[in-house]
């Protein structure tokens, strides 16, 4: 089954017996607040879950990087708070890609919920097919959703490091950083040694829908990528990153049972080790 939902899809799924818990996570690192824009309109129904605060923990210093994955608790709460339950179905959406979308689709699979889908193309998708946007702000009934941690493969920098050389690891950043041209956010600019670069903008087209998975497939195998070789993802923060997880998927070089494995800390945890070596340009290194 694939992890993603068409915005028809969604709007008849809305529309059925069992209607899926559909949650905004709307977030840009440079703004606006999805909050606001949640509040500008949104999906029917949709409940926002702020990415900051619910969907990643306090940084903590060198480890773990700017979002950490959130404490469970917390996650448990936000997620019962938008009526989330095991035996309902979640989509989830974000403004356009699906690379935050994706952030929430990989952390509730990673708390053990087994029906997770990510809108395609996100809220300018539901608007371009002219579907009802509302203002209004939905009061579900609480959920009964478990958080159980561990659903979904994670690594920690040395195991970063490692797969770097034995398997596939993917930076999802943008080429720039990758390449080490730029680095506005964290310590130092370059890539892990070894790591391809497969941006998370390029997972989309210019309309923000997710690429077919030929086209997806196509991409990842240049890179060496096969269905049974070890792969992974990092990105700056760990956000983007999963929606390298979730294109492997679609693109059907993984399986929900076999899925690419994530470095939470991402480049943000690696960098602020002056220790950890540094790549630049753009080979793997």
């Amino acid at each position: 089954m694939s992890p993603l939902i068409k915005p028809r899809q969604l709007e008849s799924a809305l529309g059925g017996t069992e209607p899926p818990v559909v949650l905004d996570v709307r977030w840009n690192l440079l703004g606006p607040p999805g909050e606001r824009e949640y509040a500008e309109g949104h999906l029917p129904g949709a409940v926002f879950v702020d990415t900051e605060t619910e969907l990643a923990a306090p940084p903590a210093g060198e480890a773990g990087g700017r979002h950490p994955l959130p404490d469970p608790g917390v996650l448990q709460r936000a997620l019962r708070r938008a009526g989330v339950s095991s035996d309902r179905r979640v989509v989830v959406y974000d403004s356009v890609d699906g690379s935050v979308a994706a952030r929430a689709w990989w952390l509730l699979r990673w708390a053990g919920h087994p029906d997770v889908h990510v809108l395609d193309g996100g809220f300018a998708a539901w608007s371009a097919a002219e579907l009802p946007v509302t203002t209004e702000v939905p009061r579900p009934d609480p959920g009964e959703f478990v958080v159980s941690p561990g659903n979904m493969p994670v690594t920690d920098a040395e195991g970063a490091r490692r797969l770097a050389r034995t398997g596939i690891l993917l930076d999802a950043r943008a080429g720039q950083r990758y390449r080490g041209e730029t680095e506005p956010v964290d310590p130092r600019a370059g890539h892990i040694p070894g790591a391809y670069n497969a941006p998370a903008g390029e997972h989309v087209t210019a309309a923000g829908t997710w690429r077919s998975p030929t086209e997806l497939s196509t991409r990842f195998t240049e890179f060496g990528l096969t269905s049974t070789g070890d792969a992974g993802a990092y990105c700056g923060s760990g956000i983007n990153a999963c929606s390298v997880v979730l294109a492997l998927e679609h693109a059907g070089l993984r399986t929900p049972e076999n899925p690419a494995v994530l470095y939470p800390g991402s480049w943000s945890e690696w960098s602020a080790d002056p220790h950890r070596p540094t790549a630049t340009g753009a080979w793997p290194g």
